[in-house]
């Protein structure tokens, strides 16, 4: 009996405790919304609708009063209720608004900033380099004018003048782009250095000074060097008398120097431009009668007595004139068996025998001088002209071409000839030569002569 009233009496008071469980529960959540769940971490997963509906019908009060979580700025799928926002301005006060004002939009625009500019500078740098700086900065200081610049140097790539412009302007006042250029050009090796200071265009006050030696005379190394010594202010430190002489030698053949002056044109009643004398020659074509057969048959026979020829003679032409092609305005050196050399801008012709011709060579005709190696050469005739040493050492030309041969701007029409200095400048329907002579050989060949003649 007591152990079964004590059993009952065990199971009323267990009953009792789990109803005042429940009762206490009740009361804890009389409301009949859960707690809501939180974490500690920085960075909190996306919510689901349920969860951001608990969010915004409860907000308690511990984390008003905590640390301000930038709610406004995580979730974006739903607008705080009125109450909400009372609620943060009253407990938060004015934190959330600059938080997010500094968060969001500053770190956007830097990063902006920070990406396109070294994009922009590496683009930049990478197509000029520090080579074409260096010429740029060179070029600009001789001669003082960006067009100038733009016609007479030779970059790495095809520049425009706008480009030019943009990069001298860029090098004066953007600092970054300056100073990355100056450090690349002092890593270039002093050859190169020296090599792009040589290539220095001449400036006016240069081309003033070398104007005032005459074109007659045959100045030598000494009067150059004398030049450099007597205005060492004006000439590029990095002259040299040969590069003097070879600059001086342009001038003369573009008439640019005191003493020269451009010819004038023929005078009479009706000057012919090129278009009218090239309509003349095709008509008196036009008007001759000709026999084709005949002509086709001559023509047929001249070509196998003109191989014949030059079947036999093949081996003595080939070494009286030597060709080769020159990349600069560079003096010859002479050996032992070159009189002479005939100079252009894209070959140089070395005269190995007392007598060549000059001329333009067909499948036909071989010629001693082949002029259309240099340039256009439609113009010029098959057999021009001849070129003859005499015992004497003196040197003639014998114009026996249609067009005239200009000797130093002096006209010499077919069947006339003239003298040839040293450093003449010959023009055969516009290409240019300049005639170099060696001077020890011609020397030692007038030597013999007069022994001959006293003998």
């Amino acid at each position: 009996m007591l152990a079964s009233g004590a059993q009952s009496r065990s199971e009323d008071e267990e009953s009792l405790g789990v109803k005042d469980l429940k009762r206490t529960a009740t009361q804890a959540f009389g409301s009949g919304v859960p707690k809501r769940r939180s974490s500690s971490r920085s960075i909190k997963r996306k919510k689901f609708d349920d969860e951001l509906v608990e969010s915004s019908l409860v907000k308690s009060s511990s984390r008003v009063k905590g640390p301000p979580v930038m709610e406004p700025v995580r979730c974006s799928g739903s607008e705080p209720s009125s109450s909400e926002k009372k609620k943060v301005t009253k407990s938060g006060g004015t934190l959330t608004p600059p938080l997010t004002m500094v968060l969001n939009p500053a770190p956007l625009t830097k990063r902006v900033k920070k990406s396109k500019q070294p994009l922009h500078i590496t683009k930049d740098l990478g197509r000029w380099k520090p080579t074409d700086d260096l010429l740029l900065i060179n070029a600009v200081l001789q001669t003082t004018d960006l067009t100038s610049v733009h016609l007479g140097v030779k970059f790495s790539c095809r520049f425009t003048l706008r480009e030019i412009k943009e990069r001298w302007y860029a090098l004066l006042y953007d600092p970054v782009i300056s100073k990355l250029a100056w450090q690349a050009m002092r890593q270039l090796h002093p050859e190169a250095i020296a090599a792009i200071q040589s290539k220095a265009l001449f400036s006016q006050a240069e081309e003033a000074l070398l104007a005032k030696i005459g074109s007659t005379s045959q100045p030598k190394l000494d009067v150059f060097q004398e030049l450099l010594s007597k205005h060492p202010n004006v000439f590029h430190p990095s002259r040299s008398p040969k590069s003097l002489l070879v600059h001086w030698q342009l001038l003369k053949q573009y008439y640019l120097l005191d003493d020269q002056s451009v010819q004038p044109l023929p005078k009479g009643d009706q000057v012919l431009n090129f278009s009218d004398a090239e309509q003349m020659v095709d008509d008196v074509k036009l008007k001759d009668s000709r026999d084709e057969v005949l002509e086709h048959e001559l023509m047929i026979s001249d070509r196998h007595q003109k191989r014949e020829i030059r079947q036999l003679e093949q081996e003595l032409p080939r070494w009286q004139v030597l060709v080769d092609s020159i990349t600069g305005m560079s003096m010859p050196d002479f050996d032992n068996q070159t009189l002479a050399a005939l100079r252009g801008r894209m070959v140089r012709y070395l005269m190995r025998s007392r007598e060549i011709t000059l001329g333009r060579a067909t499948k036909d005709k071989q010629i001693d001088v082949d002029l259309s190696l240099e340039g256009p050469a439609w113009k010029i005739s098959r057999k021009q002209g001849i070129i003859k040493l005499k015992n004497n050492g003196d040197f003639f030309i014998a114009n026996e071409g249609r067009r005239p041969i200009y000797i130093d701007g002096r006209p010499v029409l077919s069947g006339n000839k003239w003298k040839l200095n040293n450093n003449s400048v010959v023009e055969i329907a516009g290409l240019r030569f300049v005639f170099l002579i060696n001077l020890e050989l011609i020397s030692l060949i007038k030597a013999e002569a007069a022994k001959m003649t006293q003998q």
